[in-house]
């Protein structure tokens, strides 16, 4: 699908710009009339992706869709965009989300309503962009653009003992691995030019670019690095906990269902694909340090007080499992590791919106403030209990299917590492289920939770859409499966056969060395005649 007569990845990825604009000029006092705007359009983004999804191949692994403009021709800056397989479904998730979020933020936000839905949209651009983009230049514009709205959420709308300080630590390890990335990006873009005569940001002509060895190393550093921080892989994860627990509740929800995806997703698509031989020699530690998050991010979520703080935690277990899944590099791994990123996005996002409707009631997440609230609130209990059984891996609900491939995919490669991962399945059972326990059971022992009004109407159209999926893919999960299939065997293929490229010319780069120094051996042993 080289050529398309309307340019659809564009119009979902700017659509919420042409919303910031309508915003800007609407009075800042009108707060419902701004609501329903910013809805209006994110409920436009989401439509325009169901199309996208319906004009998808799933037979094919070619990108589709494709949209390629000269931007600044004489750098080989283009305006590049497609998808495939693996981002279809990370972009579905983004643009469903978007009028979820504007929804769950109607009563939550109550000051500078106007600045928070143009961050909100202009957020949604820069999360779609990355997914989108197949131009080096462009994927780090859509990468930067992103993170200023997500500062601001944070900051402004957070929680205030504690908020700039969450806001600056995510910003500063955020900009420190992406500033080395944009290095890599650079030396990358340069060593393909000087060696082919052609200078091009474009990552799909730089996927055949067979980088030495030497330089390998360090530009996969670079990139693991901005990716690690992002996804966070331990040891890099400390930002993560901070910023959940300040940001609003909104804030929480993009950043667990979406920004942490842009990690896991930039390995897929840029670190492992350009750099396989040294991200292949790196595999075995990177799925060491996968292990550990994942025993790590569950031990501590075990003795968490507070339940937005033990739902932060999860994700760096629950993450763990995806790096782990990758790095098997074999189909059942890495498909299991796709779909656990759309899960993950689905089940710890729909988690952190439980906590905020209940905190909007009592403005306090310790768990020691509840119990019994089953009893007052039975409809939030429902909601909450499958949410809850989804993101420990209940079979029949959808994190069983991700972790399930997972498992099976890794154990192939590193058997050790996998009985040890399957550890994490355990702990996340004990401390989701221990505080799912001593929040909704027992006996009504505070006063203050007597008068609990239930789920409102809102709050359930809020919820319900992520309760659809989180059943549909752990039922029928091959709706998800089937169109990610033939771009994760070809992403397999190239990562072997790029590896193959580069190790038969570092043979050879040797034996011309070798043969050199033979000949300038033999030349210093026979002296010329006089």
């Amino acid at each position: 699908m080289e050529n398309v007569s309307f340019p659809y990845l564009s119009f979902i990825t700017l659509i919420p710009l042409v919303g910031v604009a309508l915003l800007l000029f609407l009075n800042r006092h009108s707060h419902e009339l701004l609501r329903r705007v910013a809805l209006v359009f994110m409920l436009v983004d989401f439509l325009a992706s169901l199309i996208v999804y319906s004009l998808f191949d799933p037979s094919t692994a070619a990108m589709q869709l494709l949209e390629n403009h000269p931007w600044v021709r004489e750098w080989g800056i283009s305006y590049k965009m497609g998808i495939d397989g693996i981002s279809l479904f990370l972009v579905l998730l983004t643009t469903l989300l978007g009028p979820i979020l504007v929804l769950a933020s109607w009563k939550d936000i109550k000051v500078r309503v106007k600045e928070f839905l143009i961050c909100l949209l202009f957020l949604q651009t820069g999360m779609i962009g990355v997914f989108v983009s197949l131009d080096l230049f462009l994927f780090y514009v859509f990468w930067e653009i992103m993170l200023i709205p997500m500062y601001l959420l944070i900051g402004v709308w957070g929680n205030p003992a504690r908020k700039l300080y969450a806001a600056i630590k995510f910003v500063l390890y955020t900009i420190v691995g992406s500033l080395l990335m944009l290095v890599a990006i650079l030396a990358l873009y340069f060593m393909a030019g000087s060696a082919e005569g052609v200078y091009t940001f474009d990552l799909l002509k730089l996927y055949d670019f067979p980088v030495p060895i030497y330089a390998q190393f360090w530009m996969f550093l670079a990139f693991f690095l901005a990716f690690a921080i992002k996804v966070p892989m331990f040891p890099f994860h400390t930002w993560l906990p901070d910023a959940h627990t300040e940001a609003p509740t909104v804030g929480s929800v993009v950043l667990a269902a979406v920004l942490l995806k842009m990690g896991t997703y930039g390995f897929i698509r840029f670190a492992i694909p350009l750099f396989p031989n040294a991200a292949m020699d790196a595999a075995w530690w990177i799925c060491l340090l996968s292990v550990i998050g994942i025993i790590y991010g569950a031990w501590v979520a075990m003795v968490q007080t507070d339940v937005k703080r033990l739902v932060a935690f999860s994700s760096v277990s629950h993450l763990g499992f995806v790096m782990l899944g990758m790095f098997a590099m074999n189909v059942q791994g890495l498909e299991g590791s796709v779909i656990q990123m759309i899960n993950h996005g689905l089940s710890t996002g729909a988690l952190f919106l439980i906590v905020g409707m209940i905190y909007e009631r009592r403005h306090t997440r310790m768990i020691s403030e509840f119990g019994g609230i089953s009893k007052v609130m039975p409809l939030f209990a429902v909601f909450f209990m499958i949410f809850t059984l989804s993101s420990i891996g209940l079979p029949g609900l959808n994190g069983f299917v991700g972790e399930f491939l997972i498992l099976i995919g890794s154990f192939k490669v590193y058997p050790w590492y996998t009985v040890f991962a399957a550890s994490g399945v355990i702990f996340a059972a004990v401390y989701m289920l221990w505080m799912f326990q001593r929040v909704m059971f027992g006996e009504v022992t505070n006063p203050k939770n007597l008068g609990l009004k239930d789920l409102s109407a809102r709050e359930v159209v809020v919820l319900f859409p992520i309760l659809v999926f989180v059943v549909w893919i752990g039922v029928y999960p091959n709706t998800f499966l089937r169109p990610m299939e033939p771009s994760i065997k070809n992403f397999i293929q190239h990562v072997e056969k790029k590896r193959g490229a580069v190790l038969d010319m570092e043979k050879t780069r040797k034996q011309s060395n070798r043969d050199g120094s033979e000949t300038m051996l033999s030349l210093s042993v026979f002296p010329r005649g006089r």
